[in-house]
Formats: structure tokens, sequence, C-alpha cells
């Protein structure tokens, strides 16, 4: 199997996600749609927004220091600048992964937060989104899935 595979079945097998981005006025957006997907397959989610004090109908948090349990895993769905200043703070509160979001262009894929996620040994995913790998995984993602590993736009 390999290292990337590994850190996908991973970052899945946790219970308690944060998904940083989620909008407050778009149920449309990419983190909403990923945020909906991991809470109805039963994970544990906290919706961090900095500008929303509710999302989906569920209080928001506006950072990761304010969520009321460690998580074991974010997914970021920021411009890049926000995703560096996020995986600091996942260094600074000792959570082990990080999925970096993208589907189509840069999405928020930073590589100076990904060097940062590897000197500082949390298991990254550069790339790529987690609802193409979910259960069930709907035919857009099945396909954006093929294209991501063609072009090679996933790391770990």
């Amino acid at each position: 199997m390999s290292p990337l595979k590994e850190r996908i079945e991973d970052f899945l097998a946790q219970k308690k996600i944060a998904i940083a981005g989620v909008s407050r006025q778009s149920k449309n957006e990419a983190a909403n749609f990923i945020y909906r997907k991991l809470r109805d397959s039963g994970y544990q989610v906290f919706p961090v927004n900095p500008n929303a004090t509710t999302v989906e109908d569920t209080t928001c948090y506006p950072d990761l220091k304010s969520l009321p349990v460690t998580v074991d895993g974010v997914v970021i769905v920021t411009p890049p600048r926000v995703t560096e200043q996020l995986v600091r703070e996942c260094a600074e509160l000792n959570i082990p992964r990080v999925w970096i979001h993208r589907s189509m262009g840069q999405g928020s894929v930073s590589k100076a937060a990904s060097e940062f996620c590897h000197e500082h040994h949390i298991a990254v995913i550069s790339g790529g989104c987690p609802m193409m790998f979910c259960a069930p995984v709907d035919f857009g993602h099945k396909c954006l899935g093929w294209i991501v590993r063609l072009t090679g736009g996933m790391r770990g």
C-alpha cells in the first residue's frame, strides 16, 4: 500500500474532525459539502470559520483553539495563506493529521504549509477531497478522483 493511501485510510479512520473554511452564507461551498458528508457518515465534525457563530444549524468555532475537544484531524478548505496559519495552529495543538483540500486549480494547497506539516510531523494529505474516498462516493467525486490520480494532484 502506498504511503498516500495509508494516510488517507488513517485520516478517515478518525472520528473527530474539524472542517476549516465552512461558509456561513452558502451551503454549496466545498467545505460545507465535506462537513455534511462526514457528519452524515458518522463522524463528529466541528465547523471552523472566524466570521460565523453558527453554520449548518450548529455551533461554529472561530479557530481550532476554541473547539470543545481535541480533534484527530482537520480538513482545510481555505485560501492558501490561511492554510499556512491553520497548520501552525495544528502544531501548537498537537493535531496529528491535516487534509489540505484541492479539487481543481490550487485550492487550499500551499507548498509552505505542506512543508511545515512534514517538518512538524503532521501527517498531511495535500490535494484531493475526502469525499473521493468516503463511501458511498458520488459519481462526481469518482470522476474527480480519477482525474486527480491521473494528474498527480495529491501528495502525502
